[in-house]
């Protein structure tokens, strides 16, 4: 692999080691055989962009083209954000090992359910969302959201359900995002509504 290639790879290994995940682990979120991954990070093979796209999403990191005259701004940006994550503010003892009970359910239905992309996409939101400081009332969100997502048959009736959960995780994940920039003290994540409510009515 070339220089820039081989940069790009450490990065996605110094990622995948920060958030904790094996590469078995990365590789269920990410749709990418585990073996590859394995070679992809000991330079022994070339970096497919499509693996390129999956890995880096399950990391919670995005792809993108910007003008070469942007770059040291765009780099310094990144350099600001890497610190920022170095000190997560932190969650009380009690949210923490209720987010770590939330996970493991999820993460064993993924098991159970492989065929059910969006079980991925929320333990993918789940992630994230432990980067944050969390509010009694996102973790009230999130709680409901689970709940419900033990009460589902995965039979061919689910998938309105679980995607109506994955959007309840992304939307709580976007609001502690956005309070974290832009209004750290504040609390802004918005109500939950009824996961049994219709979403069209």
């Amino acid at each position: 692999m070339n220089y820039t290639i081989t940069q790009i790879a450490d990065k996605l290994k110094a990622e995948r080691e920060a958030q904790g995940l094996s590469q078995r682990a990365l590789s269920k979120l990410a749709g990418v055989p585990q073996g590859h991954i394995s070679k992809i990070e000991n330079g022994t093979v070339d970096l497919r962009l499509s693996s390129l796209i999956e890995l880096a999403r399950a990391l919670t990191l995005e792809l993108t083209l910007v003008p070469r005259k942007t770059l040291p701004a765009v780099n310094s940006m990144v350099r600001s954000s890497d610190r920022s994550a170095a000190k997560p503010p932190g969650n009380d003892p009690s949210t923490s090992r209720e987010l770590k009970r939330i996970q493991n359910t999820i993460t064993r239905l993924s098991r159970t359910h492989p065929s059910i992309k969006e079980l991925a996409q929320i333990q993918r939101q789940l992630n994230d969302i432990q980067r944050f400081k969390v509010s009694k009332s996102a973790l009230e969100t999130i709680q409901q959201a689970n709940q419900a997502l033990q009460t589902i048959n995965f039979d061919t009736s689910h998938s309105d359900t679980v995607r109506k959960i994955l959007s309840e995780f992304q939307s709580v994940r976007n609001a502690l995002a956005h309070a974290s920039i832009e209004l750290p003290a504040l609390e802004t994540v918005r109500s939950a509504y009824s996961l049994g409510d219709d979403d069209h009515g």
